[in-house]
């Protein structure tokens, strides 16, 4: 049986978050501030219909979602405004994980094998009302889809005597025993639609629920439990944390059983407070959430580290990491982190944008616009190809480190980070 999901929806309608596919009604004139919400609120995964018209609404609504992608803790998938394979591809790049053809439009039927040949049919879902498409076109999406999303929850049983496909059911509308009675189906993978927007609060509660139920839901599990671990005199166990992607130290910080068990519950860190003699959520008043991505206990199991997604500063100074304050240091030749250098040259770049310095070469270039700097990368990278049939290969280092400055600064021209690219690159 399927571990099953609860994924919220955003219906992206002229650039707000309406009711649903049918009702513009605005839920939200601000569809990242509601994505956060549900993100935060323990969603496992957003679907983000796209409903713009018009190449214009479907551009403001891409960067929309690319921004959604880059600011949630969650998967996305993209759905709407699909009519060929580029639009597969402008969703898969602006972050979505996976990409939601639309089964009732026939020219989405009949892109279905291209787009999963090109990127993979672990990137592809379909949409449907009507499991008929699903009959017809069985062997098709077999054979290229990784998934199904059922927009009309009567036919269940009817999708479920076609096809043994995962699938993500819609549903607006449903009581408590309705959706135990949705879950208890073999490939049903999870339920989406407004029953999980309206709820959203009760997220957990309804996992909960599920559990009791028998239903497998998604969730940490964690290898050991608390009587494993060997305490401090006062019960509490050590936490150090640590940036997943950077593997920076940002915090040393306390648990208790409360707090492992709270963490493990909700996904976000939580910490016993010495101090207050109270347990605490990180992030609770400030936002500054630390999402669980791994626990690792040390050899001795009288310590954790969490590695963590950090939003915003871990410590409450302000200061990204609370470990600031120099003691004593020796003159030493540091190891250059690569992700970290282009970062601070990269911050560099978009500061010199954001705020032009009188003098700066890279504010000359963003003054002469994108034809300059293209005009220099092309000249750099010929620069790399002579310099490599020279045999001192000083020379390719220097004509490289140039490029790269000049591709960083197309990079903060066209709006694209590092991490993005670090996460397709990652993908491939």
């Amino acid at each position: 049986m399927h571990t099953k999901k609860f994924t919220a929806c955003i219906y992206l309608y002229h650039t707000h978050a309406v009711k649903s596919l049918s009702d513009t009604t605005i839920v939200d004139t601000d569809p990242i501030r509601l994505s956060h919400y549900y993100s935060e609120n323990n969603i496992d995964e957003l679907i983000v219909f796209d409903m713009s018209q018009g190449d214009e609404g479907h551009e403001e609504a891409l960067d929309i979602i690319k921004e959604i992608c880059a600011s949630v803790e969650v998967d996305v998938y993209g759905a709407g405004n699909i009519r060929r394979m580029e639009d597969v591809k402008k969703l898969l790049y602006a972050g979505c994980k996976k990409a939601i053809l639309d089964y009732d439009k026939s020219e989405n039927v009949a892109l279905t094998e291209e787009v999963s040949l090109k990127f993979g049919k672990e990137k592809l879902l379909a949409a449907y009302n009507d499991e008929k498409v699903i009959a017809e076109n069985r062997k098709l999406a077999e054979t290229y889809l990784s998934g199904l999303v059922l927009m009309n929850a009567h036919r269940i049983r009817e999708t479920a005597a076609v096809t043994q496909l995962p699938m993500i059911v819609q549903i607006n509308q449903l009581a408590l025993n309705k959706l135990l009675e949705v879950f208890a189906h073999e490939n049903v993978a999870g339920i989406t639609g407004n029953t999980v927007n309206d709820n959203v609060k009760e997220i957990l509660n309804l996992k909960d629920i599920c559990r009791q139920n028998g239903i497998q839901v998604e969730s940490l599990e964690a290898a050991y439990k608390w009587s494993d671990f060997k305490l401090s005199k006062d019960g509490l166990l050590p936490v150090v944390v640590q940036d997943y992607i950077t593997s920076e130290v940002l915090m040393v910080a306390y648990m208790n059983e409360e707090a492992y068990a709270a963490t493990l519950h909700t996904g976000k860190m939580h910490y016993y407070s010495r101090s207050r003699n109270a347990q605490w959520l990180k992030g609770e008043t400030s936002g500054h959430f630390q999402y669980v991505k791994a626990l690792y206990a040390d050899c001795d199991l009288d310590t954790l580290l969490a590695r963590v997604s950090q939003v915003g500063a871990a410590c409450h100074t302000g200061a990204r990491s609370c470990f600031f304050n120099e003691v004593v240091k020796r003159d030493y030749k540091e190891n250059a982190n690569p992700l970290k250098v282009f970062e601070e040259v990269f911050g560099v770049i978009q500061d010199r944008k954001l705020h032009p310095k009188e003098g700066s070469y890279t504010n000359y270039l963003f003054d002469k616009g994108i034809d300059k700097i293209l005009k220099k990368l092309g000249e750099e990278a010929t620069e790399i190809v002579i310099a490599a049939k020279n045999p001192n290969a000083n020379e390719i280092k220097y004509e490289i480190s140039d490029f790269l400055y000049h591709m960083m600064v197309l990079m903060a021209e066209k709006e694209v980070t590092w991490e993005e690219i670090t996460e397709e690159l990652a993908k491939r």
